[in-house]
């Protein structure tokens, strides 16, 4: 009742779009690349041995999965009531999954069954993947597909390595794969001299099928993804200084597997791994949402930047200075603000320059079904700069252009 009373409130003050509170993910072996906007004295707030701060989750109804110290509502978005009450969007939607997404996409989907991040790491990850629905429920959990975005507002840095590495090279054996993850214990195993980097350029961006192998370089990441926080990393040392725990190997494998090669050899999607036209078929180029001249007459151009996905798509969406736009979505979404400042429906909206660990921000959002439907008036009160959002959707949005991904 408490949770059906709160969402009713925010929703009505809100004309169905609802404030969400920053939702801050540590990796124990991350180093935050400093470009999430958090303060400087904030990056290790959860303490040293969580690791540094180096994710922000968007619209997540997702429980992050970061070892037996992890408090039970990490990685889970709050929607803001007032000052001192707050509930998970999680329960909302749990609770009034209708009110806010549609019965018709409660029906087909379950629920809100994607969210998505900034990824701010210093050092490049290591290679690693996420596994198939198949594999993934071997440990009771569902695959996760990703997508990667690199917004210019969130890239003033390309830090220590601005490169993917994506795949394995054409003509990779199984057995090469093998002798990597048995040297393990030896200090770099040397899976990447299997692989090939590619540079990331700005306000451009990436599909990842769940089943193949990355290793996510150094800019600033918007990434859409499956609600799902499965993984599998396959390199044993990064960037000739960090050592990585056989454990995280095997973290969601079924322990009487962790030394089973064939076993391990399956979580590969090999097909995808060793295509010869990787970027091809995977990297996404923006394309147009709208009509493009009528958009630039009304003051505006939407894109979409994550799209041909069947399970998550993105937008981003500009305001020029000082106009005013109405905007209509057939589904639910979720939006961040990352650059410029005026209004969002009924609330203020502005993208922060810096922000402290536990304060309420003006910058991120969700809208319910029919707010999107009705529309929501966006208002870019600066004179000089462009009002920028992103938006994320769950399955099923029927304008998503559509790409064949092989």
């Amino acid at each position: 009742m408490e949770i059906t009373a709160l969402t009713q409130q925010a929703l009505e003050t809100g004309g169905g779009v609802v404030r969400l509170a920053p939702n801050w993910v540590p990796r124990a072996f991350c180093v935050p690349g400093r470009r999430l906007r958090l303060h400087p004295n904030d990056l290790y707030a959860l303490g040293g041995e969580r690791g540094g701060i180096d994710e922000r989750w968007f619209a997540s109804t997702t429980h992050a999965d970061n070892g037996p110290l992890t408090p039970h509502d990490e990685g889970l978005s709050y929607i803001y009531v007032d000052d001192k009450r707050r509930v998970t969007l999680k329960e909302a939607i749990e609770e009034m999954g209708p009110a806010l997404l549609g019965q018709e996409a409660v029906d087909a989907y379950g629920g809100w069954v994607m969210y998505s991040k900034f990824f701010d790491n210093m050092y490049p990850l290591p290679h690693h993947l996420h596994q198939t629905d198949e594999k993934a429920a071997d440990v009771g959990q569902v695959g996760k597909p990703e997508a990667y975005y690199f917004p210019a507002q969130y890239n003033f840095a390309l830090d220590t390595f601005p490169y993917t590495f994506f795949g394995l090279e054409p003509g990779t054996t199984q057995e090469q794969v093998v002798d990597c993850l048995k040297r393990w214990n030896e200090g770099d195993n040397r899976i990447l001299s299997l692989s090939k980097a590619y540079r990331l350029d700005v306000d451009s961006g990436w599909y990842v099928p769940p089943g193949v192998l990355h290793a996510p370089g150094t800019r600033c990441t918007y990434e859409p993804q499956r609600a799902s926080d499965v993984f599998s990393m396959w390199q044993s040392l990064v960037a000739d200084y960090q050592v990585i725990d056989r454990a995280y190997l095997v973290k969601d494998v079924p322990p009487d597997k962790h030394h089973d090669y064939d076993y391990l050899l399956s979580l590969l999607d090999w097909e995808a791994n060793t295509t010869p036209n990787f970027k091809e078929a995977y990297h996404l180029e923006s394309v147009p949402a709208r009509n493009v001249e009528m958009m630039q007459a009304e003051g505006y151009f939407e894109e979409w930047i994550v799209y041909g996905s069947p399970w998550f798509s993105a937008k981003k969406i500009t305001v020029d200075p000082g106009r005013t736009v109405t905007i209509t979505e057939p589904c639910a979404y979720g939006t961040i603000c990352i650059q410029g400042h005026g209004r969002f429906g009924q609330h203020a909206v502005s993208s922060p320059v810096m922000i402290r660990f536990g304060q309420m921000t003006e910058d991120e959002f969700f809208v319910t079904a029919a707010a999107a439907a009705e529309g929501v008036q966006i208002h870019n009160a600066s004179s000089t700069e462009p009002l920028v959002m992103l938006k994320h959707f769950n399955p099923g949005h029927p304008d998503m252009p559509q790409k064949n991904f092989s």
